[in-house]
């Protein structure tokens, strides 16, 4: 019996490991909140890791939309956009140069009905407050032909692309139901769409591609 409890005993860490491990672990923590957490969900990029793992641009959209839903409850209109790495959008839906909005009069079912010869379809659910990314790959100059649509409530949407040292806000609009046209990649780099549900009930958003992407998927 005693030999077991001095074997028990010698088994036990010591008082210095433990603190050797608690502070380990805070360490290691705090680099996965300063190079991974900040980024995407702030925007906050102090160390530039998170522009290389391609973070800070989804957190900085995440931040501008939470902004612009702040100002909507407040019942306020904001002076001036905030900005995505540098590039300003002061109308909150500028016209594009290179994405075109078709078939204004269309309703949301028949905006992503259109055309029939579809690539890829992709549906979601969003609860109320819940954000999600769909990014395409495209090189400079590749179109792709999208339609999404929403049912059951509205969206605040921001059609962007980013790259290493690059991003680009082509559109986006507060409380819409639908959206299609072309997407033509300004750069070679992901290229897609950012969707927030603002309303207090769950949303079902349906997105349909067809055209020049090497991939698509699901970010968040």
């Amino acid at each position: 019996m005693y030999n077991s409890e001095t074997t028990l005993r010698a088994e036990l860490p010591s008082s210095r490991k433990l603190m050797r491990s608690t502070i380990l672990a805070a360490l290691s923590a705090a680099v996965i909140l300063v190079t991974v957490v900040q980024p995407a969900e702030y925007g906050i990029d102090p160390t530039g890791v998170g522009r290389v793992l391609r973070l800070t641009e989804m957190g900085q959209i995440k931040t501008r939309l939470a902004a612009e839903a702040a100002v909507e409850t407040a019942g306020q209109k904001p002076a001036a956009e905030p900005s995505i790495a540098g590039i300003t959008v002061s109308n909150p839906q500028p016209a594009s140069p290179t994405f075109q909005t078709a078939t204004p009069e269309a309703t949301p079912v028949a905006a992503a009905a259109q055309p029939s010869s579809w690539r890829d379809e992709m549906s979601f659910t969003l609860k109320p407050g819940e954000g999600m990314e769909v990014k395409m790959r495209m090189k400079e100059g590749e179109k792709t032909v999208f339609a999404w649509a929403v049912e059951g409530g509205m969206v605040n949407y921001d059609t962007h692309g980013d790259s290493i040292g690059r991003s680009i806000s082509y559109e986006k609009g507060r409380a819409v139901s639908s959206d299609d046209g072309d997407l033509i990649a300004a750069f070679t780099g992901n290229h897609g769409w950012y969707w927030r549900n603002r309303g207090e009930a769950d949303v079902q958003l349906v997105l349909r591609t067809r055209g020049e992407y090497s991939a698509i998927k699901r970010v968040k």
